[in-house]
Order: structure tokens, then sequence, then C-alpha cells
């Protein structure tokens, strides 16, 4: 009932009383009985005056608890895609202090962050499903101390994360600053994700090749040890390179600063106002296959389509990196990607350039790259016949542009959007969570292991290398929940997934074929 029809009542009850008082013209009675009948309406109004106040209030304090003052209403179709929102807790660095490369034991431990809704967490990218299959050979037996002390000989370095805290036990094989950032990128996750990261105990391989090869375990279990590539005739386990946290020796930026100027640079110049070649720029003398594209550059005699530089890392370094940023590597139709001595990090620097990449066939293969599809996400270039090959895909990207063009997207869009800095966090904590379930112990601090923290790598780092730790740094805890990891893959699409790969190994085949009968 409504404030207005309460006061409508209590006023007809009135006026029914003075009617009837009048009715019974003059008799003793009526004034008394005008008062009483004055009163009961006036009761009825205070009765219904209250009421409404309270049924208003009480509306206002469901929705209040339902939708707070300056809150969005989730929108009912993607409320469920939105991640379990948490309160941020700031993550600090202090190098003042004459200690401050000594890691001081908080007198309380960072608060593992509160969650305040409970909207379930998107899926993770497709490519996180590869986390179970290479963790598969350890399934069925665990992952003993004996193991993991085993593999000391292929480890760079031993790490322990216990109750949020990092120790690091190195070895050998210290290469530029790869143990360093792969270091610092593991601290970063602890920090981000506080109170998530498991108890565990790894070894890591900060070299060029994966260490652990199958035919020496064909009757055993292999030591679990942690790499940024592998092949099919290696064990290594998979975990993001130390470049998505940058790489000082050679002037590249951390991977989400990068990422941003390339989707800018994409923007600046359109695929059609490209140079309409197929660019490479690297160091040649990084493996056979390198070296042999040389063969594809544009001479006198012919022209591949190619346009192919040798870089020189110390003349560039005395020049001030100044014809080495990637973001401005974007001014073709179509780049070239080619391993080294064995993965390289540029794939992903290559492939965020909106241009068709012409991927030449390579064993190795890093996290994210089991998620690009061939003749979707690139354009697979067989080694035997390179230059010949790379010829023809320009040719039918310069015929058929919107195809080229969609392709292009297609690899940028996956850069931009799966391997973003979020998800490389979000793989490396399922990865290792799925990893400390196999532990069959209690980890703990090995002898001569050193703390890690935030000061007690970046306060003495050198001033390039000090530049890319702090711009790569956590700023606070993440405020969202990390993404849901999907299941394995059954039989039937890994079977699915090799079928379209070979499907279009095929169809370039059959482009290559009829190209040379002209």
């Amino acid at each position: 009932m409504s404030l207005f029809s309460s006061a409508e009542a209590a006023r007809t009850m009135a006026m029914r009383a003075q009617l009837e008082g009048k009715g019974k013209g003059n008799g003793k009675g009526f004034p008394i009985r005008a008062v009483i009948g004055l009163f009961v309406a006036l009761s009825v109004l205070a009765f219904f005056l209250s009421n409404n106040t309270f049924f208003r209030s009480s509306e206002q304090v469901y929705q209040q608890t339902i939708n707070p003052p300056n809150a969005k209403r989730p929108d009912r179709q993607t409320s469920n895609l939105q991640h379990s929102k948490t309160q941020p807790i700031p993550i600090t660095l202090s190098c003042e202090s004459p200690t401050a490369t000594v890691c001081e034991r908080r007198s309380t431990p960072m608060p593992t962050p509160h969650l305040t809704t409970s909207y379930n967490s998107p899926s993770c990218p497709e490519y996180f499903r590869w986390i179970h299959d290479d963790l598969r050979h350890w399934k069925s037996t665990g992952i003993t101390r004996e193991m993991i002390e085993n593999a000391h000989e292929y480890a760079t370095f031993r790490l322990v994360v216990l109750d949020g805290r990092v120790y690091v036990q190195e070895y050998y094989g210290k290469f530029m600053t790869r143990n360093v950032f792969s270091l610092w990128g593991i601290l970063q996750l602890v920090n981000r994700y506080p109170g998530r990261v498991p108890d565990l105990d790894l070894m890591f391989n900060c070299m060029d090749q994966p260490a652990v090869k199958s035919f020496e375990y064909n009757s055993s279990t292999p030591p679990p040890v942690f790499h940024y590539c592998n092949n099919d005739k290696t064990w290594d386990i998979l975990f993001p390179d130390w470049s998505f946290w940058g790489w000082p020796e050679i002037n590249i930026k951390p991977w989400a600063s990068l990422l941003k100027e390339m989707k800018e640079a994409n923007e600046e110049m359109k695929w059609i106002d490209r140079e309409p070649y197929a660019f490479w720029r690297g160091n040649p003398h990084m493996g056979g296959n390198r070296f042999d594209l040389l063969k594809c550059n544009v001479t006198d005699e012919h022209d591949w389509n190619a346009r192919i530089y040798a870089q020189d890392w110390k003349q560039e370094e005395m020049q001030g990196f100044r014809h080495s940023d990637l973001a401005r590597q974007c001014d073709n139709r179509y780049r070239i990607y080619v391993d080294g001595l064995a993965w390289s990090v540029s794939q992903k620097y290559i492939m965020a350039c909106n241009s068709p990449t012409l991927f030449l066939d390579t064993p190795w293969i890093e996290f994210f790259q089991r998620g690009l599809v061939p003749g979707h996400h690139y354009w697979p270039i067989r080694g035997n016949n390179k230059c010949r090959a790379i010829k023809v895909a320009v040719d039918f990207g310069n015929g058929h542009n919107e195809e080229a063009q969609a392709m292009g997207k297609a690899s940028s869009d996956f850069f931009q959007e799966e391997v973003k800095m979020d998800f490389v966090y979000d793989y490396m904590l399922h990865l290792l969570t799925e990893y400390a379930k196999l532990l069959r112990f209690k980890p703990s601090i090995p002898e001569n292991a050193t703390e890690l923290c935030l000061e007690s790598i970046a306060c003495r780092a050198p001033t390039n290398v000090k530049k890319f730790l702090l711009e790569s740094m956590e700023k606070t805890t993440h405020e969202a929940e990390p993404c849901s990891l999907p299941p394995p893959f059954t039989p039937k699409e890994l079977q699915q997934m090799q079928e379209r790969k070979a499907n279009a190994a095929k169809e370039v085949a059959v482009l290559e074929e009829e190209a040379n009968k002209f």
C-alpha cells in the first residue's frame, strides 16, 4: 500500500465519524464519539505511515546489500565469466637501507587477499591443457627427493618455495642474465598470488637446449627438470623463458611493455601499406637453419621475396640499439621465424606483428606454441626448399590480401589476448601447483641455499639490469582469481590436432607444386 492510499483511508474514516455524529443530531454522546473516531483515524494514519517507511527502508537495505552504492550491476550473461575479485595489496621495494640486499622476515606474513565476490574464473587458454601432458611421466610414480637430487647434473639452479619464501641453490651454466630474470619472474608470481604458490622443490635448466633425453629413460622414470623448450626427443618441463621480464644484454624490454608498443605500432601502419616482402633480422650464426636462410636473400639472379639482415649485436650495442627496436620491425607484410641452436625467444615478437609469419619447420617448441594452428596463425615453410617456399607464400599473400591479413590478425590477436602477462603468470601458477601435487616429500631448505627477495636481486643489480627488473615488477597483488585450468586433451582431440597440422602442410605443398609448373 502506498503512502498516498494510507492517508486517504485515514481521512475517509475521520469523515465517516463526523457524518455519523451529524446524523444523530445534537445528542449528548456526539462529542465523545467524535473524539473517539478522530483518535482512531489518527492511529490508523500513524500505523500506515510507520509501516510504509519500514517497507521502503527494508527495500533500500536489501538493494544496498545486493548492489552497494556506486557499484556496477553485473551483466547476467557475463557475470559468470568474471574473476573472483580481491582487494589488492601494494608490493614495495626499497634499496635505501644498508641491509636492503638481505631478505628480512616480516613480523607477520603478507595476508592472502580476501575474496569479496564469488564469480567463476574464466577458463584458461587451450594451450594450458598441455600442462597435464608435460607432467605425465610422474603421474603414477610421483616425484621423490632422490629424483630431484639426481637431476642436479642438468640444472643451472635448484629452487625451493617454502611457506611463501623463495630459496635458490645455484650450480653451473649461468649465461648472461637468464637465471636472474627467470628467478625474478618466479618472485613476481609469489608476490602476485600470495599464499597461492605451494611448497615445492625443483631443478631448472637455463641453457639453450633441453637436457633430459627420452631414449635414456625408456625403462625408468626421468628426472624432473624445468626448461624453456623441448622436442619429441626430450622430456624437460616447459616454463616461460626469462625474456618475458626483459633481456638487458640486447635491450629487449619486458613483454608487457613491448606488447603494448607493438600494438600501437601495428595500428599506425596498415598491412596493405607495408613492404610486400618477407623480413628477418637476427644472428645467422646461431644454428644451421639461420645460416642457410641467408641464401634466400635477394641477388642479381633471384628475388625470393625475402629481405634477410644479419644482426651484429656488438655493433648494435655500440650504436645504442638503434636498429633493433622490435616494435619498429613490423613494416613488412610478412615475417620469417627460424629457430636457433634450439627455440628462439624471437618467436613471440615476430608473430605479434600483425603480419603473416612464414614459420620455418622446427622440432623445438615452447609453452604457448602448442596453441598455434598452422594455416590459421602461421604459414608453414618446409626446410628442404625454403627459398622457393617463401616466394610462393609471399606471392600468394600479395594476390590474396584478405586471407593474408586474416592470418596476420589471428596471430597478433593470439599473443595480445592469450599470451599476455596475466596468462603467463597463470600458466606458471597452474604448472607449479600441479607439479607440487606430485611431490612425495615435504620440501626443505637445501644446504648452502640462499633466500631470494626483491631487494636481494634488484638492489645490487647493474643499472641496465635494474631498469628492466623494476619495469617488470608487480606493483600489487593480483585483484582476481587465476583462470580455471581446463582438463587434459583426449586421445581423439590429439589426433584431430595432428590431422589439422598435416592437412595444412599438404595444402601448402600443393601450392608450391603448382608454382613450380611456371
